[in-house]
């Protein structure tokens, strides 16, 4: 007598030897989703993760800083190398699950995970820092970095492949930019590799790449906001002669300020007027003209513009920097900063100079030539 056939009906189905496989992992994606808004991309391939330890140089001494452990991939392969792994997370659930990759093993002892913003967090004592980055801290992180003492031994970021490529540009290069000054002033910086974006899971819209940076010791001798407040101007209109950015009305009423107050700390009365050594007003700029192509006005100190100092819309570059005399007279120690500035990019000879195409060395001279004229960017 035949079998009766396995009945279908009431919405049962066969079994697939994977159904419950699937199942689980269906369950796991649903409970565990990645928040891509605070820049949650896993880094899945255990080949590149690898890579990125090895690069890292890590020594059995070491103290290792890693910023958004996620869920432990890098950790559990620098913890092979190093003698302690601080790691810094912002989401408790991905915490909790770098603290479970290593419950119960000898490593357990060895990491240490702090729950916070690590821009705002106080870290201690590290020898190198490892790091698949959310992207919206890049900036941020990089600065402070190098802003610790003491400063780490070498940093392995992993960033968007555009925000690298600007660290590592040199003068000349499209994405050379403050950034990449500002950056390579404080720490050498290489590119190690590239890494697909089929490598992260989720994957993110772009791709990444990873980059050295072993910050300069001892740290130049140099104010960073002086420093960086110089490359603001400069970089106003990278492609534009460096005059361009000091013939814009905010950027002369902020060095009159500040050349006001370093007077009167250094107690030196105000000058009332160039001395005829200092000559008239950028007489020599008078073959600068048009206006700026439409573009940001401030180009941030990474890809993105974060900076809040802005130009006057109702003054053009060409109203700036005129002799014409359509510009009021702004009285005479505007004059006089005005003739300093000239004076100064006459002698370095960087006033027909582009941001873009200038080196480290030459916004050095022109920072301690400002200074010494008693103008400062702070």
């Amino acid at each position: 007598m035949a079998k009766a056939k396995a009945s279908r009906g009431n919405g049962r189905l066969d079994q697939s030897p994977y159904a419950g496989a699937v199942a689980k992992r269906q369950a796991a994606n649903t409970i565990f989703k990645m928040n891509t808004d605070m820049g949650q991309h896993i880094l899945k391939n255990p080949g590149v993760a690898q890579a990125i330890v090895d690069k890292a140089d890590i020594k059995q001494s070491d103290i290792v800083l890693e910023v958004g452990p996620g869920t432990g991939n890098l950790t559990v392969k620098i913890l092979e190398k190093a003698k302690k792994v601080i790691a810094v997370e912002m989401d408790t659930r991905m915490a909790a699950e770098v603290t479970k990759r290593v419950q119960g093993k000898p490593e357990q002892h060895r990491l240490t995970v702090l729950l916070g913003d690590v821009i705002k967090t106080e870290l201690p004592y590290f020898d190198v820092c490892v790091s698949n980055t959310p992207y919206q801290i890049s900036s941020p992180l990089v600065f402070k970095l190098l802003a610790l003492s003491p400063a780490p031994r070498t940093c392995i970021l992993m960033f968007q492949r555009e925000f690298a490529m600007r660290l590592v540009a040199r003068p000349g290069d499209s994405l050379y930019c403050r950034l990449s000054v500002n950056a390579q002033m404080w720490a050498k910086i290489t590119h190690i590799m590239k890494v697909g974006k089929n490598n992260f899971k989720p994957p993110p819209a772009v791709e990444s790449s990873v980059v050295r940076i072993e910050p300069k010791k001892p740290k130049p001798q140099i104010s960073y906001d002086e420093w960086d407040g110089l490359l603001r101007i400069v970089f106003v209109r990278k492609n534009r002669m460096i005059r361009a950015g000091f013939g814009v009305r905010s950027v002369l009423d902020m060095v009159e300020k500040n050349y006001r107050t370093w007077c009167a700390q250094n107690n030196i009365e105000v000058e009332k007027g160039p001395t005829p050594m200092e000559g008239v007003y950028l007489e020599k700029q008078k073959d600068f003209t048009g206006v700026p192509e439409e573009e940001d006005a401030w180009e941030g100190i990474s890809n993105h513009d974060d900076d809040t100092m802005q130009l006057e819309d109702d003054e053009s570059i060409e109203e700036a920097a005129s002799p014409s005399g359509k510009r009021k007279d702004r009285g005479q120690v505007g004059n006089l900063i005005r003739a300093k500035i000239d004076k100064v990019l006459e002698e370095t000879e960087l006033a027909d100079k582009r941001a873009g195409k200038c080196d480290e060395g030459d916004f050095l001279k022109l920072l301690w030539a400002f200074n010494r004229e008693g103008i400062h960017f702070s």
